[in-house]
């Protein structure tokens, strides 16, 4: 088995990833490993008609992007007295940005949250976590979200 020195947690803000985040912390505290949370901004993509196909709106976008970049520095110092952690905001379909940023830099694990969708709503919105499992060349830890009792 490999060292772990660096941990990617996929962060899309969600309940689930945060839940993810509290996984990878013990992992990064037992192994003295490296946080990295990615966020990944969709592209916003708007239809307006059959004639003129799909259009990009480029100042959305940014704002997108400027403001997930507030939200991962937010975070980010409030780890970094405990934890050596970096915040990443990339622009792309999720799962791709996941995979190719953990061959780039070489991840040793991926921790990623779980939505829990099954049936139609697993149809119509897929998995990210499950293409990451499916794709990616290190070891993935899913998160399912927790139970309430």
């Amino acid at each position: 088995m490999n060292e772990i020195k660096k941990i990617l947690i996929p962060i899309d803000f969600s309940e689930h990833s945060l839940h993810a985040l509290e996984y990878a912390k013990f992992f990064a505290g037992k192994f003295n490993a490296e946080l990295i949370l990615l966020n990944v901004v969709e592209p916003v993509v708007f239809i307006t008609d059959l004639t003129m196909g799909q259009i990009n709106i480029p100042s959305i976008e940014s704002e997108l992007l400027q403001k997930s970049e507030e939200k991962i520095n937010e975070l980010v110092n409030s780890l970094k007295n405990e934890y050596n952690v970096r915040g990443v905001v990339k622009l792309g379909k999720p799962y791709v940005e996941i995979i190719e940023f953990s061959k780039n830099e070489n991840i040793d694990l991926i921790v990623i949250g779980s939505h829990g969708h099954t049936g139609v709503e697993h149809l119509l919105f897929g998995s990210t976590a499950e293409k990451v499992i499916r794709k990616a060349t290190c070891p993935v830890l899913i998160i399912r979200p927790s139970i309430k009792k």
